[in-house]
């Protein structure tokens, strides 16, 4: 099982969730940047122009897991893990705990979804584990409950990743695990208040109420989230006669000979 996270490799967010799941039986390894890469999405830099990822080995202090720590984004790591780098491609990656929710449509910049969304891509399912952050975070919550969770999620026929979201609470303190929808606005909104040369000042108004049912709701009413998510598609549309006759010399498709 892959280990990863956006907040680099020293984070004690890390640290919790890959102790919890060896100590629950499963085969580790970390792999994670080797600093603090969040709000990357699924980025991996500039590999087709270098060719290389630069890596140590680090290992987790206090444990015998083995670490790994990556000059690049989670997904270089979840990547270069699938692709073999660092011994067996994973059965699964589990991204996390990430210092703050995340939720709704601005999980698509999240680097620890993005990492799990990346495994996806290689065939493997995910769970992207969030927590709110807090001025003593409680970490343990949040990796029960992954923990919890990971032998439900490996034992579904279809890959999917799921992200996880925990409010900063002790477990006997949350009212319960509820599958969320995502809202339309995530943890962070942002308006455009200032231009000037060469710089953008943005502000960070109070949002707006979430809808009932999605995760920024449930999540603020103190109960843990679960959102499924699936990797990118295209989308079977009924109407593409609106690209006829963009390329009036086309050729007619080999498959349709």
């Amino acid at each position: 099982m892959l280990v990863t996270n956006d907040d680099g490799v020293t984070s004690p967010g890390l640290h919790t969730l890959a102790s919890a799941l060896a100590e629950a039986g499963h085969e580790v390894i970390v792999v994670a940047p080797a600093s603090d890469c969040s709000g990357q999405g699924a980025a991996v830099g500039p590999l087709h122009v270098t060719g290389k990822i630069q890596f140590e080995r680090v290992g987790l202090p206090g444990t015998d897991i083995e670490a790994v720590a990556v000059d690049g984004p989670p997904a270089l790591c979840v990547m270069a893990a699938c692709l073999g780098g660092f011994g067996a491609a994973p059965e699964m990656v589990v991204s996390g705990i990430n210092l703050g929710s995340n939720t709704g449509r601005a999980v698509l910049h999240s680097g620890t979804v993005g990492a799990a969304l990346t495994g996806l891509n290689f065939g493997q399912p995910g769970i992207a584990v969030s927590q709110q952050a807090g001025e003593t975070q409680l970490w343990l919550s949040a990796a029960s409950l992954a923990v919890s969770l990971v032998e439900r999620v490996a034992a579904r026929s279809e890959a999917l990743v799921f992200s996880l979201n925990v409010p900063n609470a002790g477990l006997s303190s949350i009212p319960g695990l509820e599958a969320a929808t995502l809202d339309t606005g995530g943890t962070v909104q942002s308006a455009l208040v200032e231009r000037e040369a060469g710089v953008l000042e943005f502000r960070f108004p109070t949002p707006r109420p979430p809808r009932p049912g999605t995760d920024n709701q449930l999540l603020a009413a103190g109960y843990a989230t679960v959102t499924a998510l699936c990797g990118p598609q295209a989308v079977t549309l009924d109407d593409w006669a609106f690209i006829e006759g963009l390329l009036p010399a086309a050729r007619p498709r080999r498959d349709s000979a």
